[in-house]
């Protein structure tokens, strides 16, 4: 190490003077720096949006691909179609088999909203899976809606409600047959979805929502919904990070830190608000997915107003995770997709 000279000089031989006001310095500038970045995750939810959407982008591509190898021939397709002008990601993907193309055959149409916690995920993330839904006979319709924070809650409803709109008056050349819809989704998707069918269902809880009903009730036959939020005040799990976590998702897509405390907010906790007359309802999530008690929950809330509704909790040793439906190669993602089959061709045909 240097030895300093009287005057500030090093010795003979030293390595050369330290500038011990430079080290202080650009140590406080670290710690500076360090301290802002806390203060920015601490009083604004964009950080930890940010690192979500980041994070997850590659864990979701990867999974939709590997879904690739199960999607069977005979299925067209028509990709992009830009359903809202002026919006980001308000595009959709058609998927129907490809014996009615260039026919004027009308047939079911699933209408499904991609998960992603409201802030992250992408059509192209479920595409393969609704190929697979596709081939069964349906037409299938994958919704891209703009994501927060840039679109704030209810935005994703509203688009997808406009999505509805548009299938309906384009519906000869995309093969749908707007008397015979179905609404479903996967994760923040399902969610969407779900507030969606409230709105077509409750003319009350769409004027209080105001968003209105873009098809009649009679026109939506059922919904499917795949591991979703459905009350913003129940804690999904018990560790501190889980609910920081959630609290940070929230807080992006609602654009309050306060969200729980606001009733306009409190109309997208879809359990409190479901009755009688919500569309028949096929509900699943896996044993390890930490919003299995949302699933839970709503399905306990729906048979007790009397609305029909399917339930599939299974269980694993290794555990099923959120969004199991699309681990083809487990065992219970073909059980549920069978199910789920059954249920809409009974709400259907």
């Amino acid at each position: 190490m240097a030895q300093i000279a009287p005057g500030g000089q090093a010795e003979a031989g030293s390595p050369g003077p330290i500038h011990i006001p430079a080290v202080a310095a650009a140590g406080a500038a670290v710690a500076t720096l360090a301290a802002s970045t806390v203060l920015w995750f601490l009083n604004s939810p964009r950080p930890t949006a940010w690192l979500i959407r980041w994070l997850g982008t590659a864990g979701t591509r990867r999974l939709g691909q590997s879904m690739a190898r199960h999607v069977p021939q005979g299925v067209s397709e028509i990709l992009d179609l830009q359903y809202l002008a002026g919006h980001q990601k308000t595009y959709l993907d058609v998927f129907f088999p490809t014996k009615v193309h260039g026919q004027a055959q009308r047939l079911p149409a699933i209408v499904w909203v991609h998960g992603g916690a409201w802030i992250a995920g992408n059509k192209s993330d479920v595409a393969n899976y609704l190929r697979v839904l596709a081939s069964f006979g349906f037409t299938v319709v994958g919704v891209g809606y703009s994501l927060a924070h840039e679109f704030r809650y209810p935005s994703p409803v509203r688009q997808t409600a406009a999505a509805l709109l548009y299938l309906q008056a384009h519906a000869e050349r995309l093969h749908v047959d707007p008397d015979r819809i179905v609404l479903a989704g996967d994760s923040a998707g399902a969610q969407i979805a779900s507030q969606l069918a409230l709105v077509v269902s409750d003319p009350d809880y769409a004027l209080r929502l105001g968003i209105p009903a873009p098809i009649a009730p009679a026109q939506l036959r059922a919904m499917l919904l795949y591991c979703g939020a459905y009350n913003l005040s129940l804690a999904s799990a018990a560790s501190a990070a889980r609910r920081r976590y959630e609290h940070s998702v929230m807080w992006s897509y609602t654009g309050f830190r306060n969200y729980p405390e606001l009733p306009y907010i409190g109309l997208a906790s879809v359990n409190r608000h479901v009755g009688k007359d919500f569309p028949p309802s096929f509900l699943a999530a896996g044993d390890a997915d930490p919003m299995l008690a949302h699933s839970v929950e709503l399905a306990e809330v729906l048979a007790a107003a009397g609305a029909e509704t399917v339930t599939f909790f299974p269980r694993s040793e290794r555990g099923l995770p959120h969004e199991f439906q699309f681990h083809l190669e487990e065992k219970a993602a073909w059980e549920s997709l069978a199910l789920s089959i059954k249920f809409l061709r009974r709400h259907t045909c």
